[in-house]
């Protein structure tokens, strides 16, 4: 009895010995697993291409469940197991029981842990697509840029800004025909879901109201008395004009003598649009082109043409609402950027034969 009461206690004792033991194994084998199944499915060390090269494009619908995503990332072989992902996500909302992942299209590298590619979808950092619209551009140079850099067809964008969204930007001027002027040059970065040409009108439509349309709010007191649309439609004109920035106040001065005179701008830009043409220095434009009849040649009609040609960008803005104080009431193109700038029509038809005489020579 006591050699079996002992034996008892011996194995009891036993037991409790490797108990501890037992535990540990079982926690480091399990941890071991979880490394591996949580960690990168590709080593950032072993792999020749960079994170970048490495990523996934994956789209995430609206409405996916989080099992759902961890099957789909572990099919596009972005993690190594969906289960572990499905205890990662419970794990996560047993601390934040308002989880949400957001919908998008996701750039995923097998090179980060599953925790690090969780939290990206977590966040909503969604792939995003950049574009530079300069200024100066019209909307059909717009929608030829952005036909290049394969958003959409140019056509389908020059018909989405013929529909002016008064009830998102009720700030644009009644009646007009489309949005040129109001398309605030700008680089801009879209969410991949929202490159739809009224997605990006949208984007540059708020950015003229931030940054253009406070500046025309502050000046409406401003010496040449212009309305919203008079100064979008002056400013670009500025604009396509104003190559050198150091003239750009006093090509404003011009413009603004002029029209307080009722003189005729007479601004070659505006031909140009006019005529969807553009000149250069080997193709100026022609007499026969400059007595074309058209609502925007500033050569044959008083004031300013119906709408912009073009979309300004703030300083050309700016100089329209402060035009430089000048007796100029003319100037001429040197072909180089810069213009010579004549008080009397006498004063600049000699800087044309000036100009002619320097091309000539070259």
């Amino acid at each position: 009895m006591k050699k079996s009461m002992k034996l008892i206690s011996n194995r009891a004792l036993f037991y409790l010995a490797i108990l501890p033991v037992s535990c540990g194994i079982f926690a480091w084998q399990g941890w071991s697993w979880w490394s591996w199944v949580s960690g990168p499915l590709v080593s950032a060390t072993s792999s020749t291409q960079s994170p970048e090269a490495n990523a996934v494009t994956i789209k995430i619908p609206v409405g996916t469940y989080g099992q759902q995503i961890g099957e789909d990332l572990e099919a596009a072989s972005i993690i190594r197991s969906a289960t572990a992902w499905n205890l990662w996500v419970k794990w996560l909302s047993l601390q934040n029981s308002d989880l949400e992942f957001k919908a998008g299209t996701y750039k995923l590298s097998p090179t980060e842990p599953l925790s690090a590619i969780a939290d990206q979808i977590l966040e909503g950092d969604v792939v995003k697509l950049s574009y530079v619209i300069r200024e100066g551009w019209s909307i059909k140079q717009m929608a030829e840029y952005l036909e290049a850099q394969g958003f959409f067809p140019a056509v389908d964008f020059i018909a989405a800004t013929k529909n002016i969204p008064y009830e998102k930007f009720p700030w644009l001027p009644s009646n007009i025909p489309h949005l040129e002027g109001y398309l605030f040059p700008d680089t801009y970065k879209i969410v991949a879901e929202n490159t739809t040409p009224e997605g990006i009108i949208n984007q540059m439509l708020g950015q003229f109201e931030r940054i253009a349309l406070p500046v025309y709010q502050k000046n409406q007191d401003n010496t040449t008395k212009l309305s919203l649309h008079e100064w979008v439609t002056l400013g670009s004109i500025v604009e396509k004009e104003a190559v050198v920035a150091e003239e750009r106040g006093l090509i404003s001065g011009v413009f603004n003598n002029r029209l307080e005179k009722g003189m005729r701008l007479g601004a070659d830009p505006t031909v140009e649009y006019g005529l969807g043409i553009r000149q250069t220095k080997d193709q100026p434009l022609t007499y026969s082109q400059i007595e074309t009849p058209s609502p925007y040649n500033t050569y044959m009609n008083t004031g300013l043409p119906p709408t912009a040609i073009a979309s300004p960008g703030l300083a050309s803005l700016e100089a329209t609402l402060s035009p430089e104080d000048t007796e100029y009431l003319y100037f001429m193109a040197r072909y180089d950027g810069t213009h010579i700038f004549s008080r009397t029509a006498a004063e600049h038809e000699a800087a044309i034969a000036e100009v002619e005489r320097m091309l000539s020579s070259q």
